[in-house]
């Protein structure tokens, strides 16, 4: 059985979602990496770009597995899968986000 086409489309654009929260952690990771080494401590600012690029290929990785579950579950009248890497990169981006700022202010 087809499912509605919306939301057959709304599903497409949480998969574009996750792609885009994919390059924008991406580009976080790369702007971390040349972050001037006399700015933040040079570890610590690879260690971040590092988290970054990883969240990315994480996201980017499960976009599509994650787009087909939801297919499958919206055409059989299933039950969603639930978003299991949700905490994951809510969390990740968090610690990042706390690190550079506790990194900036100690620069300052």
């Amino acid at each position: 059985m087809e499912p509605d086409p919306r939301f057959t489309l709304a599903n497409e654009r949480t998969f574009l979602t996750w792609l885009s929260t994919a390059l924008a952690l991406s580009a976080g990771g790369v702007a971390m990496a040349a972050v001037p080494s006399d700015v933040f401590v040079p570890w610590i600012r690879t260690g971040l770009a590092i988290v970054l690029v990883s969240l990315s290929a994480l996201a980017a990785g499960m976009a599509y597995p994650r787009w087909r579950n939801i297919q499958r579950a919206l055409r059989q009248q299933a039950p969603l899968p639930p978003p299991a890497l949700a905490a994951v990169f809510g969390y990740g981006v968090a610690a990042v986000a706390v690190v550079a700022l506790v990194l900036i202010i100690l620069s300052a």
